[in-house]
């Protein structure tokens, strides 16, 4: 056997220390926020003033507190907040006591799958920041959210997502920030908003405080497949559609005339047999845009005009 390697040439302790100040630079830039009750929230300073967080945990519009990695407490106003991407911005006034650090934020372009990640996230504000270390588990294009929301590249880090860490950054071993933390857009699997995604939703709440999303006021959660007999009688090539299961009081969808228990099969024409037909459909038309749709009703099949309405900006 060979000797064993002096302390300062051991490369698991080179690794160790680089990740640690990987931890360290990063967690400079993540506030605990006192946002919901009982637990606080992760959040990254994005830019001078400016923090990100998670639409799900930001539970309050008001009397919103952020602790930074030195200790101190600033008071922090909502920006806005977009459902469909998971991201809330607030902006903060800086302490007497000078400049917070901001995240370097990294565009991921050279991220590959097996590459080194951690999880920071500052959940408990007197015990500083906490972090998780794994791998990037899976790496995709972009896709669209449940709700309409834009995030333009898939990023699924396998890391141990805490209480507390939605909201925080996952980082690469140099320290910089890949993207947030949520478990808000998968029932609660772990993935990362790119930095991309994060820039531009910030940028509109910054100037808008919101972003306008179309939206049908139905839910469509059960897709079901056509009878042939049926299909037959109304000369149906279509084989599936989606089951309204709720329809939205005074929503767009009930002004036109929807229904519990009505199949959707098409939207302008073009067929709706998967969710992504529905978004992808909705996301081409802006708020107040009417659509065509066609549903079936028994054994008829039934066309109406929905005007699209604005998504109720709720927190999920």
């Amino acid at each position: 056997m060979g000797a064993p390697e002096a302390e300062g040439n051991n490369p698991l302790t080179a690794l160790s220390e680089s990740l640690a100040a990987a931890v360290e630079r990063v967690g400079a830039a993540v506030v605990a926020l006192d946002a919901r009750p009982r637990v606080a929230t992760s959040g990254v300073i994005w830019r001078a003033g400016v923090v990100v967080s998670t639409n799900h945990t930001v539970r309050r519009d008001e009397e919103i507190t952020l602790t930074l990695h030195d200790g101190r407490s600033l008071r922090a106003t909502l920006a806005g907040r977009d459902p469909s991407t998971d991201l809330a911005v607030l902006r903060y006034e800086s302490g007497a006591a000078g400049e917070e650090a901001v995240a370097e934020t990294s565009d991921g372009a050279g991220l590959k799958v097996g590459h080194l990640v951690l999880a920071v996230g500052r959940a408990h504000p007197e015990r500083g920041a906490s972090a998780s270390l794994g791998m990037v588990a899976h790496l995709g294009d972009g896709w669209r959210t449940w709700r309409g929301g834009e995030i333009d590249r898939l990023v699924r880090p396998d890391v141990s997502v805490f209480i507390g860490f939605s909201g925080g950054a996952l980082a690469d071993t140099e320290g910089r920030v890949i993207g947030i933390n949520t478990t808000g857009l998968a029932r609660g699997t772990g993935l990362t908003i790119p930095a991309v995604t994060v820039n531009r939703v910030v940028d509109r709440l910054l100037q808008h405080g919101r972003i306008a999303r179309p939206y049908l006021g139905v839910g469509l959660f059960h897709r079901v497949a056509l009878p042939e007999k049926q299909r037959e009688k109304l000369n149906l090539q279509q084989r599936l559609g989606f089951l309204v299961i709720s329809v939205e009081a005074d929503g767009p969808a009930e002004r036109a005339g929807f229904q519990v228990g009505d199949i959707l099969l098409a939207l302008d024409g073009a067929p709706t047999v998967a969710e992504e037909d529905v978004q992808a459909i909705l996301a081409d038309r802006g708020v107040g845009a009417v659509v065509r749709a066609s549903v079936l009703r028994g054994d008829e099949i039934r066309e109406a005009d929905i005007t699209l309405g604005e998504r109720p900006t709720r927190r999920r």
